[in-house]
């Protein structure tokens, strides 16, 4: 992912992810490790890269709409796309530490 120097809106962007949540987890998308990648074109535009936990997950559409509509709210963001991909697949090693914690899910259970 962009480091939050490779542009200013990118620290804003990240909080704005981290306010959708996968309704199934109760986790946001942020600390699920959905968010790939963020980066910002020319006029502020904006490409979301992400996946999601599985190909079939049932809020796949309203996980990545979320996703879309909270980066347009961003000031200085005239357009946000987001793309969808499959490569790298999603693992539970991409949880942050405090969705590990919100899952209940220790180093141990992850790996087994």
């Amino acid at each position: 992912m962009n480091s939050p120097d490779d542009h200013p809106l990118i620290p804003a962007l990240l909080e704005a992810c981290g306010r959708v949540y996968d309704p199934e987890f109760g986790v946001s998308v942020l600390d699920l490790g959905l968010i790939y990648d963020i980066a910002v074109g020319e006029n502020g535009a904006v490409v979301v890269t992400m996946t999601l936990t599985s190909m079939y997950c049932p809020a796949g559409d309203v996980i990545t709409s979320g996703v879309k509509s909270v980066a347009e709210t961003v000031p200085g963001v005239s357009t946000a796309r987001v793309d969808l991909v499959w490569e790298p697949t999603w693992t539970p090693d991409l949880l942050s530490p405090s969705a590990r914690a919100q899952l209940g899910w220790d180093e141990a259970r992850v790996h087994e």
